[in-house]
């Protein structure tokens, strides 16, 4: 019964996961000093680099995935993307005690959001998207 509405989920799906992106690369731009500021402050190098990456990955990635462009290779990259942001920037497990608990929720919805950018990468947009429309 649900797989009449495979289209409609498959096209939610990818708008919902964007939803995280968009806005903050977004932000990241519009804050630039502070995003350089943030990267650099967990001693990552050429923080600058760091946030133009983090900005075109973010921006553009979200673009893509909304569209359906590219879905299954941009998706791989935006799974590999928030496991390693979550490596860098939600290290539960070397924080004081008090802030053990946010960052272990932060860490794992990372992995959950990569757990659904892997699910696009094998299962691809759906009938609603540029890569169906191009027969990809």
């Amino acid at each position: 019964m649900l797989s009449k509405f495979e289209s409609q989920f498959a096209l939610a799906a990818r708008v919902l996961l964007a939803l995280l992106f968009l806005p903050a690369g977004i932000s990241k731009l519009t804050g630039f000093a502070g995003t350089v500021g943030y990267i650099g402050s967990v001693g990552l190098p050429f923080p600058e680099l760091g946030a133009v990456i983090a900005i075109v990955v973010e921006v553009g990635g979200a673009l893509a995935i909304i569209a359906g462009f590219k879905t299954r290779w941009v998706a791989l990259g935006l799974a590999v993307f928030t496991v390693i942001t979550g490596l860098f920037f939600h290290k539960f497990w070397a924080v004081p005690a008090d802030q053990v608990m946010v960052q272990q929720i932060m860490f794992f919805k990372n992995v959950a959001i990569a757990g659904g950018f892997l699910m696009l990468t094998a299962f691809g947009p759906g009938a609603w998207s540029v890569d169906a429309k191009r027969g990809e």
